[in-house]
């Protein structure tokens, strides 16, 4: 719980790191969300106004909060946040799930010492 935590309180922090396990359990959380609310919709039927409602309220948690948490985890794995604007062609989804899934890196870099190794990289320059 404490992954999915850090993952709410984040929603405005675009310049940290996030590792892999805090992104993977706030992924799976969005989705049961998702999937409650989508059952929600459904069984509600035509009414127009409590789908837009709902189809609201899983939108906007998805652009407040998983945003930054996958700029944040681009940043963890060594790359700019900018990367995310592949998400926009069809194939880029694909890159930057691969990217998510990617381990982090030991080292300290541009976005702050590694949440996973500690600062155990400190010091270290890439060769």
């Amino acid at each position: 719980m404490e992954c999915v935590k850090k993952g709410f309180a984040g929603y405005s922090d675009y310049s940290s790191r996030s590792r892999r396990k805090e992104y993977w359990y706030f992924v799976l959380v969005m989705i049961i969300y998702n999937v409650i609310l989508t059952g929600i919709n459904t069984a509600v039927g035509p009414n127009q106004i409590i789908q837009m409602i709902i189809g609201v309220l899983i939108f906007i948690p998805s652009i407040l909060f998983e945003l930054p948490l996958a700029v944040r985890r681009l940043h963890d794995t060594g790359r700019s946040g900018w990367w995310m604007l592949l998400c926009l062609t069809g194939i880029g989804a694909i890159v930057i799930l691969v990217f998510c899934c990617l381990d982090s890196d030991p080292q300290n870099n541009e976005y702050g010492p590694s949440p996973k190794y500690g600062n155990q990289g400190q010091g270290l320059t890439e060769s």
